[in-house]
C-alpha cells in the first residue's frame, strides 16, 4: 500500500490565488488626462510570493513619483504603449512600446512621459520588495 500525502488545508489568511489578473481597464479609461494610476496586478495582497508586477500609466508631463530614486531589487519595465524617457545611472535614454528597461538594484533611475499621450507600462519588481521597507530611496542627482 502507498501512503497518500496529507492534504494541505488552505491558509485562510492568504488571499485565493488567481492565475489570470484582468485589468481595469473602465478604471484607466475613466483616469484625467493629468491623472497617474497604478494597478497591482501581483503582489503582497494576491498571492506574490517572488515579484510584484504592476500595470502602470503615465500621463504626459508625469513620471517617477519619487523622481531619481532606487530600490533594493531589480525593477524592469516593459512599454506597452506610448514612448518612456528613462534616466538611468546618469544617462538618458527614449524607449518606445515593445521595448524592455532593467533598473539594477541600487542604481539611480527614473522615468518621465514627455509625449503628448499617456506611456503604459508593466513594472515588475524581483525580489518582491518587503512591505516593511520603504519601496524606493530617493536619490540627490548632487550626491549620486
Amino acid at each position: 500500500m502507498i501512503d497518500q500525502p496529507e492534504t494541505a488545508q488552505p491558509d485562510t489568511d492568504q488571499p485565493a490565488f488567481a492565475p489570470v489578473r484582468p485589468v481595469d481597464r473602465a478604471k484607466f479609461a475613466a483616469l484625467a488626462p493629468d491623472e497617474r494610476y497604478s494597478q497591482m496586478l501581483l503582489g503582497h495582497d494576491n498571492g506574490a510570493r517572488h515579484c510584484s508586477i504592476a500595470y502602470i500609466q503615465t500621463p504626459p508631463g508625469g513620471g517617477s513619483p519619487e523622481g531619481l530614486h532606487t530600490h533594493e531589487g531589480d525593477q524592469i519595465f516593459f512599454v506597452l504603449q506610448g514612448t518612456m524617457s528613462i534616466e538611468v545611472d546618469g544617462t538618458e535614454h527614449s524607449v518606445e512600446a515593445g521595448n524592455l528597461i532593467v533598473f539594477p538594484a541600487g542604481v539611480p533611475h527614473r522615468n518621465w512621459n514627455d509625449g503628448t499621450e499617456p506611456t503604459v507600462h508593466l513594472a515588475v519588481n524581483a525580489p518582491l520588495p518587503d512591505p516593511a521597507k520603504p519601496f524606493a530611496r530617493r536619490v540627490n542627482p548632487a550626491s549620486g
